[in-house]
């Protein structure tokens, strides 16, 4: 896109007036940084008046007020709904400024009010205790994005502008985040943002030139070079460029007003004539020299447009006369006394600037969550799978949800609020009954000679989001959420670790943001994890990790769920749970290949409800006198489970004790949710510690087989009275291209080893125990044999089904 276009309707005065209030939020961000006393230089700058330690970040905050002052303008001369996006978030002061300025602060936050006291607390707060944090985090108005983790900006004002056809997000994304993987991603969403039904985005790649002690690489790159990258995703770029203030700011604004315009023609053809192919957006390319306005030179170095601006140009102020001397001169350089009245509130001139109400971006209701809208979650029963008799009927545990959310899709039609998000797996997780209410969005258009019979479920109306990027699945789907809708992020299980750090990133959000009461709650993070780590013996050991549930595990328990449903109905019930849940983050773990099926609508509801239960039909305490609602005998073993292979396994393996030693007393216990296992103090789910003991007793050994790695739940254990007896079975990282039974058995989780492992711990010595020692030890010997012969299980393993044992 070419820019030059003379200003609409703009006079040198008005970029006098603009030029002042960008030296407002310039000045209000290096008093953040410096200042504790004396915040309008009402007298002359003494030591005393500097914060003992000086944090934060200058350098990429002047272009960050910059735009912010420019979107202001095009607010107010278009009354357009824009959220603002801040991919360097650690130039939080000058976010916090600008948000200040414009009022939305002091209303959120009254004590730190429009006047002198006001800008004393509000200097005071930053990056000092009790205050506030540095970087654009929950706290600020305004914002969805912390930015401390660079590479997630664009991705996440993209989910944030789907199907909010209204929106335009302006995302600033730094030359140093240009570098991330995930941006770099980001900039496909050309091909996925629709401007018939979504808001649009406007990147700035603002480069400054420098990281924190480097050059950037875009940075380095000409005008023509950068601006091909972004053609070649599909983006329309301009640059803006100057010698000077004047010029960068009459260059800025004609490129603002030229990118609302484009943006408009492209939705209001797109909305009265369809959609023909992927629209090319405006796109800004924003030059400006590195802690622009700062400090030109200290200590004989150079500082203003290097890396040395990067964070607090002055060090040791306090101590060093010079510093503290030519800190003064480059705060009075910005006439403090023109832009602040006796009262220490922004001059009226000024302030006229600042959109109306609900137009400042501090104000923006998506910046807030959104409208906090209902989703609506059709009744379970037509969609359960049944389940008698029990462990015998086998479904893939996952297509009952697909199902579910195809209709989720259905009921929301009207009023788009829900997406599900998945790379390139949806129809191999067994989702792909979501394909007959809509399609996979992509605007490409077909290759020339495509026909139906090559494209499956491809259009731009789709709203399944498939990329094979787990960042960028991630990323959409969290501004989707964070600006008030809801949906699910489907992965392979080993491959969520692409994207783990995001998740970590997230929940510190939703921590922090619980915690503000003028923050709307959001819908939750749902993470579904499928093709596991026991189910990929096909795909082989790059396909076989469980590590996401130790993320979540380590994470606040205040906001962290970990699911492990055994079986279809309790997916279900599951799914309609965190579907519906706020502010969490939700892992659900469970396979889409065939299952035996154990519990009916009813009893996954209640077993859900419970989070753990003692599955009494797989055990045999009734017939020890106990009874099946009230004192149970006590067992000599307990065999605890959690996950659908783990289940499995532990099922064959109380099958397999109660076929050989009738007289041994054998518990099953099922835990669905893996917080009821910490004590309530360390997890909101964790069971009182008289339910605890009633599950697995007070002193009985427990043998456990776990999902994940061994590690995790024994870190679930702590706390508990004597977790040492506590033997868990789980992945240990042996693992291959192999059988389904292989993959138990190298990781000593198959019903053989639980076997082996019980008979060491009971209490008692039980006839027939040896005998069964060396069954079990035979039958691994045989598998071992036999799957190197035949290449598939042997038939007894392959063909087992849960029967019960008669009293």
């Amino acid at each position: 896109m070419e820019t030059g276009t003379p200003v609409t309707g703009a006079s040198a005065e008005d970029f006098e007036l603009l030029n002042r209030y960008w030296s407002a939020a310039n000045y209000l961000t290096v008093a953040q940084i410096y200042l504790q006393e004396n915040p309008l230089l009402r007298e002359p700058l003494l030591p005393r008046h500097i914060k003992p330690r000086l944090l934060g970040h200058w350098g990429t905050s002047p272009g960050l007020s910059l735009i912010y002052a420019h979107l202001n303008r095009l607010i107010r001369r278009t009354s357009a709904e824009v959220l603002f996006v801040a991919g360097p978030g650690h130039g939080g002061p000058a976010v916090v400024a600008n948000v200040y300025l414009e009022g939305t602060y002091s209303e959120i936050y009254p004590k730190v009010g429009m006047d002198l006291q006001g800008l004393r607390r509000l200097v005071r707060q930053f990056s000092t205790p009790g205050g506030i944090a540095s970087h654009v985090g929950p706290a600020t108005p305004g914002s969805i994005h912390e930015g401390g983790e660079l590479g997630y900006s664009l991705m996440h004002a993209t989910g944030a502008a789907m199907d909010n056809p209204g929106l335009i997000v302006a995302c600033v994304i730094g030359d140093g985040e240009a570098e991330t993987g995930p941006l770099e991603a980001s900039w496909k969403a050309p091909s996925f943002l629709n401007p018939a039904r979504d808001g649009a985005v406007l990147p700035i790649l603002h480069l400054n030139g420098y990281k924190i002690s480097g050059p950037t690489v875009l940075g380095r790159k000409s005008d023509e070079d950068v601006e091909a990258l972004l053609s070649a995703h599909g983006w329309d770029p301009v640059t803006v460029s100057g010698e000077g203030p004047v010029l960068v700011h009459r260059a800025l604004a004609s490129a603002m007003d030229e990118s609302y315009g484009r943006i408009r023609e492209l939705q209001s053809t797109a909305r009265s004539q369809g959609v023909h192919g992927p629209a090319r957006w405006p796109a800004i390319i924003l030059r400006t020299p590195k802690g622009w306005s700062g400090p030109a030179m200290v200590d004989g170095l150079p500082v203003e447009g290097t890396f040395r601006s990067h964070q607090v140009p002055l060090a040791d102020v306090r101590e060093n006369p010079e510093h503290l001397a030519q800190l003064e001169a480059w705060m009075r350089s910005y006439q403090p006394e023109t832009l602040f009245d006796d009262a220490g509130r922004l001059v009226s001139e000024l302030a006229a600037l600042v959109p109306e109400g609900s137009l400042r971006m501090g104000a923006a209701r998506a910046g807030r969550g959104g409208t906090g809208t209902v989703l609506e979650i059709p009744g379970l029963e037509q969609y359960a799978v049944p389940a008698a008799p029990r462990g015998s009927v086998v479904h893939e545990t996952t297509r009952p949800l697909g199902e579910l959310l195809r209709d989720v899709y259905i009921a929301t039609a009207p009023d788009p609020r829900f997406r599900l998000f998945c790379p390139d797996e949806t129809n191999s997780n067994r989702l792909g009954a979501v394909f007959e209410a809509t399609d996979r969005c992509l605007l490409e258009p077909a290759r020339a000679g495509d026909h139906a019979a090559t494209e499956d479920h491809v259009s731009p109306g789709g709203r399944v989001m498939e990329v094979l990027s787990e960042h960028l699945c991630q990323g959409w789907l969290e501004g989707y959420l964070l600006t008030g809708r809801h949906g699910l992020f489907a992965s392979y299980e080993a491959f969520a670790m692409v994207s783990a750090s995001m998740t970590v990133q997230h929940a510190k959000w939703l921590q922090h943001a619980r915690e503000l009461e003028w923050r709307a709650p959001v819908p939750s993070l749902n993470i579904l994890l499928t093709s596991t780590c026991w189910r990929n013996d096909h795909n082989g050991f790059s396909h076989q990790g469980p590590g996401l549930i130790d993320t979540v595990l380590s994470l606040s328990g205040t906001v962290t769920r970990v699911y492990l449903p055994p079986d279809a109905n309790t997916l279900l019930v599951t799914a309609d749970h965190i579907l519906r849940s706020k502010d969490y983050v939700n892992l659900v773990v469970v396979d889409k290949q065939p299952h035996p099926q154990y519990l009916t609508l009813e009893e996954a509801r209640r077993h859900a409800e419970a989070g753990a239960s003692i599955w009494s039909w797989a055990g045999n305490e009734q017939s020890f006198g106990g009874e099946p609602d009230g004192a149970r005998a006590v067992p000599d073993v307990v065999l605890a489970c959690a996950g659908d292979i783990p289940t499995q396994e532990t099922l064959a393996a109380a099958w397999l004790l109660q076929e050989h030693l009738p007289g041994l007393v054998v518990r099953v216990v099922n835990v669905m949710d893996a917080m009821v296992l910490p004590p309530r103090d360390a997890h909101p789910h964790g069971l009182s510690s008289e339910k605890f003991e009633e599950l697995f007793t007070a002193d009985r050994e427990v043998i456990m087989a776990w999902h994940g790695y061994a590690r995790a739940l024994h870190q679930l254990l702590h706390g508990r009275p004597r977790p040492e007896r506590f033997h868990v079975r789980g992945y240990n990282e042996q693992g291959t291209t192999t059988t389904p039974f292989d993959m138990v058995v190298l990781n000593k989780m198959s019903r053989y080893h639980l076997v082996l492992e019980a008979l060491r711990r009971i209490h008692r010595q039980v006839g027939g125990a040896d005998e069964l020692v060396d069954f079990c030890r035979r039958q691994l010997d045989a598998h071992a044999r036999y799957i190197r012969e035949h290449f598939e299980d042997l038939p007894e393993i392959r063909d087992w089904s849960w029967t019960p044992h008669l009293p």
